[in-house]
C-alpha cells in the first residue's frame, strides 16, 4: 500500500466514523423527542426541549433534522423497522391458504401496534399539526393502507363480500380507539387481541 492510498484509507475511516457518529445522534433525539411526545404532546414540546432531554444542543437538533415533523418522520419509520412491517407483510402474501393470510392480516397489525403503541398515538396527536405535518402524516396512513388492502386483496376469490367492503372493515378494525380499549383500557394481551381480530376478519370476509 502506498503512502496515498494510507492517506485514503485514513480519509475513508474519518468519514465513515462521523457518519455513525451523526446517525447515534440523530437516533437520541429521536428516542428523546418521542419520549417527550408520548408523555408532554407533539404540540407542545419545543426543539429546544428536545435538545435538553437528547444531552445536545439546540443547533444539533436543528442541524440533524432541520424541523419537528422531520423528528416524527424518523420515529415512524424506526417503529416500521422494529416492527418489520414491510417484511412481514411480504411473508403474509406468501402463505398459501387465503384462511393463513386472513389470519396473517390480523397478526400484522397486531406487531405493528403492539411493538410501540405510543408512536401510534403521537401519530394521531399530531394530525392537527400545520399544513406540512398533516401531509407528511396523510402520506404515512396511505402507505399503511395501501399494506393492508394489499393483503384483504389477496384473497379476492374468496370473500363473500365485495373486495372494497372487505377492505374497509380491516382498515376499521386498524382505528386507534380499538386497540386502545380492547388492550391498553380492558387490559387484553397483544395475543388476544390478535387471536380476537384473526376470528372476526375470518368470520366476517371468507366462506366456512
Amino acid at each position: 500500500m502506498t503512502s496515498i492510498d494510507l492517506v485514503h484509507a485514513d480519509v475513508k475511516t474519518a468519514s465513515s466514523y462521523r457518519q455513525e457518529l451523526a446517525l447515534q445522534t440523530r437516533v437520541r433525539i429521536a428516542a428523546a423527542a418521542q419520549g417527550l411526545f408520548a408523555r408532554d404532546g407533539y404540540s407542545v414540546t419545543s426543539m429546544e426541549a428536545i435538545a435538553k432531554e437528547a444531552g445536545v444542543g439546540t443547533r444539533t437538533v436543528y442541524a440533524s433534522f432541520g424541523a419537528k415533523r422531520e423528528i416524527l418522520n424518523a420515529i415512524c419509520e424506526r417503529w416500521l423497522e422494529r416492527a418489520r412491517a414491510r417484511e412481514l407483510a411480504e411473508e403474509i402474501l406468501e402463505l398459501p391458504d387465503a384462511g393463513q393470510r386472513v389470519a396473517g392480516a390480523a397478526r400484522w397489525l397486531t406487531v405493528l401496534y403492539s411493538t410501540d403503541f405510543d408512536v401510534v398515538r403521537i401519530l394521531d396527536a399530531a394530525m392537527d399539526e400545520d399544513a406540512e405535518t398533516q401531509t407528511l402524516l396523510r402520506s404515512k396512513l396511505r402507505g399503511r393502507n395501501r399494506v393492508m388492502d394489499r393483503l384483504i386483496a389477496s384473497v379476492e376469490d374468496e370473500l363473500v363480500i365485495p373486495l372494497a367492503e372487505a377492505q374497509a372493515i380491516y382498515r376499521a378494525f386498524a382505528a386507534t380507539g380499538v386497540y386502545l380499549e380492547l388492550v391498553v383500557t380492558a387490559g387484553w394481551t397483544p395475543e388476544r387481541f390478535e387471536s380476537w381480530l384473526a376470528d372476526t376478519l375470518l368470520g366476517q370476509l371468507l366462506r366456512p
